[in-house]
This record gives C-alpha cells, sequence and structure tokens, in this order.
C-alpha cells in the first residue's frame, strides 16, 4: 500500500477532496483530508466518511490511519 493509491482512494470516494497522504512502512499512514462535505458535522463523522473510501482496506492492508479532517475554510486558518 502506498500514500499515493490511499490519496486516490479518498479523493475518488469523496468527490471534491483533496488528501495528502504519509506513510512510509507501507502499514501506518497520517492524511489531512479537506473536504466541504465535512461541513457542519463531528469529527467521528467525518472520520467514518473516510474510512468508507478505504473499505475493507482498514484493518488489513492499511492497519493504522491518523487522519485530521477539515473544511476548505477551516484549512485556510492559521495552525
Amino acid at each position: 500500500m502506498t500514500p499515493e493509491f490511499i490519496q486516490e482512494l479518498i479523493e475518488t470516494g469523496l468527490p471534491g477532496a483533496q488528501a495528502r497522504v504519509q506513510g512510509d512502512d507501507g502499514v501506518h499512514f497520517e492524511a489531512t483530508v479537506v473536504c466541504e462535505a465535512f461541513r457542519g458535522k463531528l469529527p467521528l463523522a467525518r472520520h467514518r466518511l473516510v474510512y468508507a473510501t478505504l473499505g475493507a482496506r482498514m484493518g488489513g492492508e492499511i492497519h493504522a490511519l491518523a487522519l485530521r479532517t477539515l473544511t476548505p475554510e477551516e484549512a485556510e486558518r492559521p495552525a
């Protein structure tokens, strides 16, 4: 599993999303996902949307995925 493939899965599964995925060992990854679909949703609901794009790969090919999920406005704010 590669960060690029995970990014493609997320961006395909969440139209309009922009994902940045990192991970060096092929099973543990970190992702920042910016998507309008997150507006008005709590963090758990946002994470579920992302996990749905990855399906059965979660817990299998992808052992762990740390997520940061933001709306476009949240992403524009200084950290």
